[in-house]
């Protein structure tokens, strides 16, 4: 496998926040920039990135074969594994924590169309997949902590479960199961045995609209139960407690630093409290602060180390490193920000 190492300190694909700029409906923030620093002037904790380092480039699996088209990223907080759904060879590859391919997962294992994926506390992977040859239907495919297959979860039981098209999926500490997808606003709500249990649906309107149900692109969860909700449409984080209440919405749609075109994937950062957001229309990532303020983002268009071609994902590893599913570049880029 190839390793490739990149530093960059502060160019412009690092961008702050403008002066007095503010990406919340009700919150408030200013930001100097100073000797290509950013400092975040808020009742928060301060934040200071002063570099972003491109650390590893995956391009291959353990054969040497090429990646195509990396959708999604899920890292295993226990194993410390990073799982990649490689969508172009309709299958899942297996990194080590330090980046080192192990194996796939692949058609003998009932891997055909793997759209996204995630690990629950007992070890259990969930692998969400679209109509393929063999199969008919969308389904949630699970395996066991030794990647047994156990069985498919179908979508059933609600209106329009025909037509729902997953995404990706998130587990809760309650052992309760998120799917985003198309076909239906906000998530489907499963139960341990895959049976459907609700909707959790937000309501919200862009500008001055009618208000309206949301869809949602991307779903996650953290450590203390908190429910990610992602919507490209609106280009806007809702956050939900472990009882599913709401907690706030962050994020403005536009074409502009600081906004989002067309996010498709977020991730949770517990440790520094940011969220990251990579945006598939702007070719970056947007970092905010646990309560949504806008911080910084990085990347842009183009094909050298550091930039992106429509990035699909974004996922946090064991070490706080950020890897971004670059999917027309077909590689996974793993940076770290300090």
């Amino acid at each position: 496998m190839t390793v490739t190492f990149f530093t960059l300190v502060c160019t412009p694909m690092m961008r702050p926040p403008a002066s007095g700029q503010t990406d919340t409906d009700d919150a408030e923030s200013s930001a100097d920039v100073v000797s290509g620093k950013v400092s975040t002037q808020t009742a928060e904790r301060r934040v200071n990135p002063t570099s972003l380092s491109v650390i590893r480039v995956l391009v291959e699996d353990y054969q040497g074969d090429n990646l195509s088209y990396p959708s999604r990223i899920f890292v295993d907080p226990v194993k410390r594994e990073v799982y990649v759904t490689d969508s172009g060879n309709g299958r899942i590859l297996v990194y080590t924590h330090d980046f080192y391919p192990l194996f796939s997962i692949g058609e003998d294992k009932g891997i055909e169309a793997p759209v996204g994926l995630t690990v629950d506390r007992h070890g259990y992977l969930f692998v969400v997949q679209t109509e393929g040859k063999k199969h008919s239907a969308s389904r949630i495919s699970l395996f066991d902590p030794a990647l047994r297959w156990k069985k498919d979860i179908l979508f059933t039981g609600f209106p329009g479960a025909k037509g729902f098209s997953p995404k990706n999926v998130a587990v809760s500490a309650k052992d309760l199961i998120y799917v985003a997808g198309d076909g239906h606003p906000g998530v489907v709500v499963l139960n341990r045995e895959g049976k459907f249990l609700h909707f959790l649906i937000p309501s919200d309107r862009l500008g001055k609209g009618e208000e309206e149900k949301v869809t949602i692109c991307d779903v996650t969860t953290d450590r203390t139960g908190h429910i990610y909700l992602l919507s490209e449409d609106m280009g806007r984080v809702y956050v939900y407690d472990k009882d599913e209440k709401f907690v706030r919405k962050f994020g403005k749609k536009g074409g502009s630093t600081g906004k989002l075109s067309r996010p498709r994937g977020l991730t949770v950062d517990e440790a520094e409290k940011r969220v990251y957001v990579v945006d598939y229309m702007r070719h970056t990532a947007s970092a905010y602060s646990e309560q949504g303020r806008f911080l910084f983002e990085f990347g842009g268009k183009g094909w050298s180390k550091g930039w992106f071609q429509f990035p699909s994902d974004i996922a946090l590893d064991t070490s706080g490193n950020v890897l971004v599913a670059d999917t027309f570049n077909n590689r996974v880029q793993v940076f770290t920000v300090e």
